[in-house]
C-alpha cells in the first residue's frame, strides 16, 4: 500500500488550505467515549450514505486513480438524477449539465484495505439518504448505507503511510483491548485533507467498528 494522495483531491472542492482549514461538511458523529491524552474516541455514525468503488492496491497507482475518477465523476453529475436539488450547502446544482445532478463533497474519505476487495468511499452530504442518492450510471460505483455505525478511532497528523497507519492501528488495538472493546470488522482509514495541506496540519483516522 502506497500513500494515497490523489483521494484527498476531492476535499479542496470546499476550498482547503495549506494549514488545514476547510469549509467542506464533515459527516456527523456522536462522541460516546473519549480518551483524550490519546486523540482517542469511540463515536456512533447514525447514517452514513456511501459511494464506492473497488482499487487494487496491488498494481499501478493508476489504478487507484482510477476509483478516485470513478467517484468523482459520480458526485460531479455521472448519475441518473433528473429532478434538480436545492441549492442549499452543502448541495451544489449545475443547471449547465442537464442530465444529472452536481454533488457536494463531505469529508472524509473512506480507504478499507484491509478487507479482500479495497474499497474507496466518498461520503454523501447528510441531506441524502440511500433513497434520494441520485444513482450511479458507472457500474463500478455502487451505493450503500451504514446505521449504527459504531468505531473507535484515533486521529493523527503527518501522512497516511503504511508505517504511520500501523503505528496508531496498534495503539488503538491496544486501549481497545484496555478498555474491554472488541473488533466486529476491518479497520478503515479516513483522510481529511488534500495533498498540499502541510503534513502536520493534516487530520488522518484509523477507525475500527466495535460492538
Amino acid at each position: 500500500m502506497k500513500i494515497l494522495t490523489i483521494c484527498m483531491v476531492s476535499i479542496f472542492m470546499a476550498g482547503c488550505s495549506v494549514f488545514g482549514n476547510s469549509n467542506v461538511e464533515t459527516a456527523p458523529y456522536k462522541v460516546i467515549k473519549t480518551a483524550e491524552n490519546q486523540n482517542i474516541e469511540i463515536r456512533r455514525y447514525d447514517s452514513l450514505v456511501l459511494a464506492s468503488t473497488p482499487m487494487n492496491i496491488n498494481k499501478e497507482a493508476t489504478n487507484r486513480r482510477s476509483a478516485f475518477m470513478n467517484l468523482f465523476g459520480y458526485i460531479s453529475g455521472d448519475n441518473a438524477a433528473q429532478n434538480k436539488i436545492a441549492m442549499t450547502a452543502p448541495v451544489i446544482m449545475d443547471d449547465k449539465k442537464k442530465d444529472g445532478t452536481k454533488i457536494s463533497m463531505t469529508a472524509p474519505v473512506f480507504m478499507d484495505e484491509s478487507a479482500a476487495t479495497p474499497i474507496m468511499s466518498f461520503v454523501l452530504p447528510e441531506s441524502y439518504t440511500i433513497d434520494t442518492a441520485p444513482k450511479p450510471t458507472n457500474s463500478a460505483v455502487q451505493l450503500s448505507e451504514l446505521k449504527d455505525y459504531t468505531v473507535a478511532t484515533i486521529r493523527f497528523n503527518g501522512r497516511l503511510t503504511d508505517s504511520n497507519i500501523q503505528k496508531h492501528k496498534e495503539i488503538l488495538e491496544s486501549w481497545m483491548n484496555d478498555n474491554e472493546y472488541k473488533a466486529t470488522g476491518n479497520y478503515k482509514t479516513a483522510g481529511y485533507n488534500p495533498p498540499f495541506t502541510l503534513p502536520v496540519f493534516r487530520r488522518n483516522e484509523v477507525l475500527i467498528p466495535v460492538e
